[in-house]
């Protein structure tokens, strides 16, 4: 069983509730858009394991410390994270052969700053944006989102709303 915590679109922006939310997590998964290298180090001092891609706006250490895509599995489900992919009926072009050919059950991106959850029926796999952690941008609402997955089985998915105080640095 792992407690996964996604997140997406820092921007280098980094919240204390971070932490607080994603403390006791086996992984985290940045979506992109990371901003300064530092939000991956802060983020790695929270789990074990913390896999993040490259957004359109990274550059420097997260562009040569992070790749476009991960393609991965944990507890049997088979995950392709990246950070411009779209979404079930609206995917960027040739995601959806990609996800096909990949067997992939679990598809998180980032990019859009809107939370989406949603499976998509006809390639068999959930989709999962978890909108914008960060301060910048057009969201009215910052999110991040925390899931289990056990025995090929996602589960316990809850999204977390970072309202109120919003702490910079």
């Amino acid at each position: 069983m792992k407690k996964i915590g996604i997140l997406s679109d820092t921007h280098s922006c980094w919240d204390d509730r971070y932490a607080t939310h994603l403390e006791g997590c086996d992984e985290i998964w940045h979506a992109g858009d990371v901003g300064d290298i530092s939000i991956i180090d802060r983020l790695e001092s929270l789990a074990p394991v913390v896999r993040a891609v490259r957004g359109n706006i990274d550059h420097g250490d997260v562009n040569r410390r992070c790749r476009e895509y991960e393609c991965f599995e944990v507890e049997g489900v088979r995950t392709w994270l990246t950070h411009i992919g779209g979404y079930p009926g609206k995917y960027a072009p040739g995601m959806a052969r990609t996800l096909a050919e990949n067997h992939i059950n679990l598809f998180v991106c980032g990019h859009s700053h809107i939370l989406k959850v949603m499976p998509d029926p006809r390639l068999g796999l959930l989709h999962i944006n978890p909108g914008a952690a960060g301060y910048h941008g057009w969201q009215t609402v910052r999110t991040l989102v925390r899931l289990t997955i056990d025995n090929a089985r996602i589960s316990g998915l809850d999204v977390i709303e970072l309202a109120g105080h919003q702490v910079r640095e």
